[in-house]
């Protein structure tokens, strides 16, 4: 059972972004002051993922861990909610496909492909090694 009413739930929902997120903010900025360019949100490639370099035919995802379903099981962003799980897991799972999918749909395109994170964006110099070997390869 909800905790909330439907209008309450409704205006906490309206607040969940799918771009410009904290951890993507985060993300974006660290690899701007390590001298990479990029483009956001290419809506020609599959999953419009959240930093493109074209030169480079890499892209960035930066997932929400609970929103994306991190397999990490360290990770404590990821647990599911303790209600409602019939309307959660499949949402949650689908959402985790459809990223496999649009992964395998890059590479196919030879695009290189990366994923940040949420939990990760807590250890910038890691983050900021993975980038460099990621784009540097």
């Amino acid at each position: 059972m909800d905790t909330l009413d439907p209008h309450d739930r409704s205006e906490r929902m309206k607040r969940i972004r799918g771009k410009n997120t904290r951890p993507e903010m985060v993300v974006r900025s660290l690899v701007h002051r390590m001298g990479y360019r990029f483009r956001l949100h290419r809506r020609d490639l599959p999953g419009c993922p959240d930093l493109v370099f074209p030169g480079r035919k890499k892209v960035i995802f930066v997932h929400g861990c609970f929103w994306h379903r991190h397999p990490d099981d360290a990770c404590k962003l990821a647990r599911l909610p303790k209600s409602r799980l019939d309307f959660w897991l499949p949402k949650l799972e689908g959402n985790r496909e459809r990223d496999v999918l649009r992964q395998k749909q890059l590479a196919d395109l030879n695009w290189g492909v990366m994923v940040v994170w949420e939990c990760q964006i807590g250890d910038l110099e890691m983050l900021r090694k993975n980038v460099r070997e990621f784009l540097e390869s």
